[in-house]
């Protein structure tokens, strides 16, 4: 399935004010996604999971413009209150979906936006955000047009108008888990939206925890697109594209055996191999943070000593995933209080889940 420019334009008489609102999760990456190319496409395939707790919730408003004009219209809220910069970049992103939605030129949009998590501090902010804008616009387009009337349909355009604003984001619009990328492995896999894996998860991985520990709630040094644009140019790229594919091969397997030990040690060789190309682009740079380093070596300790099978894995940031199955919940929270509570940025942390995706509001 690949979506075209479409010549959706909608009829003086049918235009109207309305209003769409999303709530939709951040996931977190088990097979990274590291370095694009063309338009917004993948170099390799990824897999992640959907979290539950930490969402971006974002209220679209729209209504006919007043005066006939090209180009975006756009008022912009973050978390009650305005923000040019991220104004801008949204400007941006809408003014590329032309081709596909030229109905966006006749109207003028309101969005407001909150996160539930601190922004650009690693937790994949981009994701939560750019999937409930692109469920919004799909609500938009369904409404005005009715062309997205099937659930599979919707959540695939959804997908393709999500990754377009970020990768990640083609995503989370799939509760469980989804992969993004084509690959031999995965049926219906592609390059253009991402696709739900979840009826191929254990029922340990349907409950798999992941407590969000933060190091720094502060924005990182490096942003996830410079940081792909290094790739381009890193000497380990094509080994590591070639490795994406072999342990998503290996990875798919443990979860649908619910091999937890290979999923932890596959989830942890990606978090250090993502810092490790960081680590190795021109120029170099560093998201890990001394504390991150203390986190992942308490984690293996604990891990060997008390057999219990909790792992980590880490996004394009200094913070630390804690993945672990429901029944140590008791245990893990214990650890985190025991010792990993002193590493926290004021003591937060983020109890957070596998979830079950985005929710129309």
């Amino acid at each position: 399935m690949t979506f075209t420019e479409k010549d959706l334009i909608i009829p003086q008489d049918k235009l109207k004010a309305g209003t769409t609102h999303w709530q939709s999760p951040s996931n977190i990456a088990i097979i990274k996604y590291w370095g694009k190319h063309g338009v917004q496409l993948p170099r390799n395939p990824s897999m992640s999971f959907t979290l539950q707790n930490a969402l971006t919730e974002t209220k679209l408003s729209y209504k006919p413009k007043e005066e006939p004009t090209a180009g975006i219209e756009l008022d912009f809220l973050f978390e009650d209150a305005p923000n040019e910069a991220f104004r801008s970049k949204l400007v941006t992103y809408l003014d590329s979906l032309l081709p596909f939605y030229p109905f966006l030129e006749q109207l003028s949009l309101k969005i407001q936006t909150v996160n539930s998590f601190p922004h650009s501090a690693g937790i994949a902010s981009s994701a939560s955000s750019m999937s409930a804008l692109a469920l919004c616009l799909c609500s938009i387009e369904d409404d005005f047009f009715g062309t997205l009337g099937d659930d599979t349909m919707f959540d695939r355009k959804a997908s393709f108008l999500a990754r377009l604003g970020s990768g990640s984001a083609a995503r989370s619009i799939f509760g469980g888990a989804a992969v993004w990328g084509q690959t031999d492995l995965v049926a219906g896999s592609s390059d253009e939206y991402a696709v739900s894996i979840e009826d191929q998860l254990h029922p340990i991985f349907k409950s798999l925890h992941d407590d969000i520990l933060i190091v720094s709630s502060e924005e990182k040094a490096v942003s996830s697109r410079a940081g792909h644009r290094l790739m381009d140019k890193n000497p380990y790229a094509p080994t590591r594209y070639a490795q994406a594919h072999e342990r998503l091969s290996a990875l798919l397997p443990a979860l649908k055996n619910g091999d937890i030990e290979k999923f932890g040690e596959i989830a942890e060789n990606e978090a250090l191999t993502l810092h490790g190309l960081m680590m190795t682009s021109n120029p170099s740079y560093l998201l890990m943070e001394p504390k991150t380093i203390a986190m992942i070596q308490a984690i293996r300790i604990y891990r060997k000593e008390q057999n219990v099978p909790v792992y980590f894995t880490l996004d394009a940031g200094p913070n630390v995933h804690l993945l672990y199955p429901e029944e140590y919940i008791s245990d893990v929270r214990g650890f985190v209080h025991s010792e990993l509570a002193n590493l926290l940025d004021e003591g937060t942390y983020i109890p957070d889940f596998v979830g079950e995706g985005p929710e129309e509001v």
